[in-house]
């Protein structure tokens, strides 16, 4: 073989060899997890599980809670499933609230995350949660929030996600409420029809209900619309069967809500929702089960 032909393949092989090495040494081992973005990236094919903590000296590092599904930006649609790991610290219980806002602000839906290991630790644990809600947006913001015993605000931390939503057919639906621009008399059963857009369901019964639960919103609040029934308010279950409406609250519902006035523009609320609908000729109202004795002056 010539001699400069042999020397020249000898400096090729040295040169390849040690870009070997100093991949390897550099860059690392193929089978392994690397850090990007903030988030554990499987490179190659490890034989160890994904780390369960957050990456050395990225921008999350000092986060306490990392949603890995959705991420920002991405489409979500009805249900959503939401996964990420959290402190144990974020967790009471082993869970903790999560909401679904629209572009204004407006709640869509809430729900909660689940802890899927021991949440009594300072260390991050996997989560999952699943989160079903009907809009016409087609934007909006996932807040997950720390459950916070306390109620104290110096402990409440959140993380949003800024998310698009999948759209889908829309129906047309009244939620009833006072105004006291149409009605300056403030009449105690009277109400007045708030148009709200919402995505085509089955059970629109309920939306309707749950869309008067939020109370109006601050453009309809300019036009003198207003609730008389509490914030917070929850559906317990909803049947409708031989034009009878029947629809169990929680407690909630009659917490404060002395003088008959109100008592009825409570109960017309609710009513008036129910039978704009043309399945609903009646109303009957209950709380935790009970027909007697409630919302009473």
């Amino acid at each position: 073989m010539n001699k400069k032909l042999f020397v020249s393949l000898l400096i090729v092989v040295g040169i390849l060899t040690i870009a070997g090495i100093l991949r390897f040494v550099v860059g690392g081992p193929e089978d392994n997890w690397i850090c990007q973005n903030g988030q554990w990236i499987k490179h190659g094919n490890p034989s160890s599980p994904m780390p369960t903590g957050n990456c050395p000296g990225s921008q999350n590092e000092n986060q306490e809670i990392i949603v890995d599904s959705p991420k920002a930006g991405e489409t979500i649609k009805n249900p959503l499933s939401m996964t990420g790991r959290a402190r144990g610290s974020w967790f009471f219980e082993a869970s903790a609230p999560v909401k679904l806002l629209d572009e204004k602000g407006n709640q869509i839906a809430a729900g909660i995350i689940q802890a899927k290991d021991d949440w009594m630790t300072t260390e991050f644990v996997p989560f999952e949660g699943q989160l079903e809600f009907s809009t016409a947006a087609t934007a909006g913001t996932l807040v997950f929030e720390n459950d916070n015993p306390s109620g104290l605000p110096e402990n409440s931390k959140k993380f949003e996600v800024p998310v698009k939503i999948e759209a889908g057919e829309t129906m047309s639906i009244n939620a009833y409420f006072g105004n006291n621009q149409l009605d300056p008399q403030t009449s105690c059963n009277i109400v007045f029809a708030a148009p709200r857009t919402i995505a085509k369901t089955q059970g629109v019964a309920r939306v309707a209900l749950e869309e008067m639960l939020k109370g109006p919103t601050d453009v309809e609040k300019s036009q003198g619309f207003y609730t008389s029934i509490n914030s917070g308010v929850k559906i317990q279950k909803i049947t409708i069967e031989n034009g009878v409406a029947k629809v169990d609250f929680d407690k909630r519902l009659e917490d404060a809500t002395g003088g008959s006035c109100r008592v009825s523009a409570i109960r017309t609320q609710i009513t008036e929702t129910l039978k704009q609908f043309s399945s609903v000729k009646s109303v009957v109202i209950s709380i935790d089960g009970r027909t007697e004795d409630i919302l009473q002056p």
